[in-house]
């Protein structure tokens, strides 16, 4: 069982190929996807301690108090209305649940707030199906979903603190990628935020994770992180052809080297 298991997980890995996004928790690249990966182990570990736990009592019980090994009539020990038990087993749930609501708050509260000290705010508007990416440089990259091959880039630079602020522009849709933010959505007539932080070069695959629509598997999104230089000169190519153009399709330099999505 446990094989056929970690094959299913190395089979639904290998969809990432497909546009898809990995089963398998990437390594955070943002200190917010570091927080969420932290708080996945810290719930993680007690889900698995308590379930271990619970089926060892189970499996210790049917096989110590089965039928075939009892003389007739035989009636096993009763532990109904046993004072300090019941306690037991209500007080420790409630504190478990207590303690990962707590601190899965607190980790809301920091990582899906708009950031006083941001470097940047780039605006991402979510419609069907794709996302547009409003910059501060006044051009925007307009990025329509699809599968037949990757979807335009959204670029950032490295180093530098953004704030993602996100809407929508006719039903709900939701902006994940799971390396870097968690699941934020982008709600018409209601901002959402989030941030980002990315200090190495790379790509990174998200995908929307609210269903939007009979296109919600075409909302694929790549997040690519460029060194400042790069990114300057990307910059002024998007520039370029925003005055060239008055509806642009931005797409990223091919000079910059990326690494291999995670």
């Amino acid at each position: 069982m446990i094989v056929g298991l970690i094959s299913a997980a190395f089979l639904l890995n290998s969809c990432e190929g497909l546009g898809g996004v990995s089963p398998i928790f990437p390594t955070p690249v943002s200190p917010n996807g570091q927080d969420i990966y932290t708080l996945y182990e810290i719930i993680s570990i007690p889900a698995i301690i308590v379930f271990i736990g619970v089926e060892f009592a189970l499996l210790w019980v049917v096989l110590r108090y089965r039928r075939a090994k009892q003389r007739p009539g035989y009636v096993p020990p009763q532990i109904h209305g046993h004072t300090g038990l019941e306690i037991v087993w209500t007080v420790v749930p409630l504190i478990i649940v207590l303690a990962i609501s707590a601190y899965s708050f607190v980790t809301l509260l920091k990582d899906f707030q708009p950031v006083s000290d941001k470097n940047m705010t780039i605006v991402i508007s979510g419609h069907q199906f794709g996302w547009d990416y409003a910059y501060p440089d006044g051009f925007t990259v307009h990025q329509q979903g699809t599968l037949a091959s990757d979807v335009t880039p959204f670029v950032v630079p490295t180093h530098t603190l953004v704030r993602l602020e996100f809407e929508g522009t006719d039903v709900i849709h939701s902006w994940w990628v799971p390396a870097i933010s968690g699941k934020t959505d982008a709600v018409p007539g209601y901002p959402n935020y989030s941030w980002l932080k990315i200090d190495q070069v790379g790509s990174w695959r998200g995908e929307c994770a609210e269903l939007c629509g009979v296109g919600h598997s075409t909302m694929q999104i790549i997040v690519q992180a460029m060194d400042q230089p790069d990114y300057d000169q990307w910059v002024k190519q998007q520039l370029a052809t925003a005055t060239a153009s008055p509806s642009p399709s931005a797409s990223p330099s091919a000079s910059p080297s990326t690494s291999p999505s995670p």
